[in-house]
């Protein structure tokens, strides 16, 4: 296994994730994975291109650590009643 960055999950009374701590793991195929700590299951996973790694100048999992972790704070924010939900629809860029 590749190195492991571990960022504390979010936390409120109706949390899904009943953990403490989720981890950031590269598999050694190079995709990137959220999992919880504990877990080798994925709840997550990033497969960046060839033509992506080469454009962010091989920082590819820097720029997954950053997006799971926003995620990760977005998720919590949700489970927090922080956003209200927009039934209309959407374009995702």
């Amino acid at each position: 296994m590749a190195d492991a960055y571990i960022i504390p999950a979010f936390r409120g009374e109706q949390t899904f994730m009943p953990t403490s701590f989720l981890e950031i793991v590269e598999l050694p195929d190079g995709r990137i994975e959220l999992r919880r700590a504990e877990d080798e299951g994925s709840l997550v996973t990033l497969d960046f291109s060839e033509d992506a790694k080469a454009f962010l100048q091989g920082q590819h999992v820097e720029v997954a650590k950053a997006m799971l972790s926003v995620g990760v704070q977005m998720a919590g924010r949700m489970v927090e009643g922080e956003f209200e939900k927009d039934e209309g629809s959407r374009v995702l860029h």
